[in-house]
């Protein structure tokens, strides 16, 4: 294999990781980070160290499932009390920054009585001077925001607890669920201390579909001889199937699973919320990475939940990425760490912010930017989006992700502009975990669960999605976004029955649409739609 040419195996994951858990957004952002080092990672170990039998009975049991068990054998009690030890050790200055986010929240709760500012930023924490101001909302309730883009330039943001694991996977039920479980090193993966934004990444990406000489690649990446019996597994030397670009007529809608949906004209990509799966016998038609275009024009974002902004992916399709769309965010809020400056700091140099009602004229179709409502357990998050595209003035798709239609006179003022539409996407998880699942680290005092469960990370039931159907009068209507591919339990834990809410509820939708004369489908696996 010495100077043989070599392709990466198609079921190879590149998993990124920031000290040993999952990457997603919120361990990126530097103030986030923080505090989920703090309030959730030592708190999920500190309980697997006291009792590492009770966690490893509780994640075998459906009615725990996305709660806060690791999923590893009491037999890993040294190794979770040496990453323990390490992450006190390693992150001590991100753990003084969490600290220090709760002093200042102490110190506006029990200072800030109406009266002038000024005299309080001498008294900030000090692992916050000069990154915070502080100021009053109108309704003299004080507040402040972080400079989100200093903390990026500062020492808190650490790219040496960066690094990637390479492993293959042959099964949808292989991989932990990530806000729960961190990634300990085995005999069957590769753990390599390589920063997200290192072309490195590019360079194995790449090689999916552009062999490189094997002595190649393991110098590129400072192989040795004790990694080197794994690391010769993830290569072959047979080529993967050639992608073969649409070049009709018409427009190609392709459904990826989840979110994901790529559209495509002769001349055009658009790829929403990427979130591929792996090349596998599963059982379950799937399109995955050979899917792909070979460059994909726009990237859009709908949100920044770890289901929709998924690096794992989005690192992987870097180096084919014309044009990331994002939402743009109220800049500073804690619970909204700027999407756009997420992206630039790990490597990718082509991202674009837009807000509602913001147009995009690109090539042969414009993108505009919608209201998304709901979904974030009604904090005040601003980077959230849905999406119209139009094509050729012949063609228009709107994904409403999982925007919960609460307001309906909100669609009511934006289907004056959008007009009705062809096809619509619409997200109906109308369940949703309580909003402390995700957010519930970054909160200064943690909520009461009776309030905690009234504040859903929900989408739309039938009367909304109904709602939403009866005024943009679509012909096709895709029910979709509800973690139901087995591929994505590993970041949704969502196991739905016939039972489930948003099965009921999506089923009654996609009856009615049939009896209006309008297709209707919830989307599951693989589907291609043309136009």
């Amino acid at each position: 294999m010495e100077n043989q040419l070599v392709y990466l195996k198609s079921n190879l994951i590149i998993e990124p990781l920031f000290d040993m858990w999952h990457a997603w957004s919120h361990l990126i952002s530097p103030a986030t980070s923080s505090r989920n080092i703090k309030m959730r990672h030592l708190e999920i170990m500190e309980s697997f160290i006291e009792n590492p039998m009770f966690h490893e009975m509780a994640v075998k049991n459906s009615r725990f499932r996305g709660g806060p068990f690791i999923d590893h054998s009491a037999d890993k009690l040294d190794e979770i009390i040496a990453l323990r030890n390490g992450t006190l050790e390693n992150q001590k200055g991100m753990l003084e920054l969490a600290e220090a986010i709760d002093d200042l929240n102490d110190l506006l709760k029990n200072e800030a009585k109406g009266f002038s500012l000024k005299s309080l930023y001498a008294k900030i924490p000090e692992p916050l001077k000069g990154y915070v101001e502080i100021f009053y909302d109108l309704n003299g309730n004080p507040s402040y925001r972080i400079f989100e883009g200093l903390l990026y330039k500062s020492d808190f943001y650490k790219e040496s607890s960066q690094s990637i694991v390479l492993k293959l996977i042959d099964n949808d039920e292989d991989r932990s669920f990530v806000l729960s479980t961190p990634r300990l090193t085995d005999d069957e993966s590769l753990h390599l201390n390589i920063p997200f934004k290192d072309e490195r990444i590019d360079m194995l990406a790449k090689m999916q579909y552009q062999p490189m000489a094997y002595n190649e690649v393991k110098g590129a990446l400072h192989i040795n001889e004790n990694q080197e019996e794994i690391f010769k597994t993830f290569f072959t030397s047979q080529a993967p199937k050639k992608y073969t670009p649409y070049s009709g007529s018409g427009i190609r809608v392709r459904y990826f699973g989840h979110a994901c949906v790529l559209i495509e004209t002769k001349g055009t990509s658009i790829l929403v919320d990427p979130l591929i799966s792996y090349e596998y016998d599963s059982g379950i038609p799937r399109y995955t990475y050979e899917d792909l275009p070979d460059e994909i024009d726009f990237i859009l974002i709908t949100h920044n939940h770890q289901d929709h902004l998924l690096y794992e992916t989005l690192l992987r399709l870097r180096h084919k990425t014309k044009n990331i769309i994002v939402p743009k965010c109220g800049l500073g809020n804690l619970q909204d760490p700027n999407v756009k400056m997420n992206l630039q700091n790990v490597g990718f140099n082509n991202v674009h912010e837009i807000s509602d009602l913001d147009e995009l004229k690109l090539l042969n179709c414009i993108i505009t930017g919608l209201p998304f409502l709901g979904e974030h357990g009604d904090l005040d998050v601003r980077s959230k989006l849905c999406y119209h595209i139009k094509i050729d003035d012949r063609f228009s798709v709107v994904f409403f992700a999982d925007s919960n239609n609460i307001a309906p006179m909100v669609y009511k003022h934006v289907h004056r502009i959008t007009g009705d539409i062809d096809v619509m996407f619409l997200g109906m998880e109308c369940d949703g975990a309580p909003m402390s699942w995700l957010y519930g680290p970054l909160l200064p005092q943690r909520i009461d669960k009776e309030k905690d469960i009234t504040r859903r990370l929900d989408g739309s039931d039938y009367s909304k999605g109904l709602d939403l159907v009866e005024r943009f009068n679509p012909k096709d209507v895709f029910v979709y976004a509800m973690g139901m591919e087995p591929w994505l339990e590993f970041l949704t834990s969502v196991k739905y029955t016939d039972e489930s809410r948003p099965i009921i509820e999506s089923n009654k939708l996609i009856e009615k649409c049939k009896e209006m004369g309008i297709n209707g489908e919830r989307l599951y696996g693989e589907k291609t739609i043309m136009y």
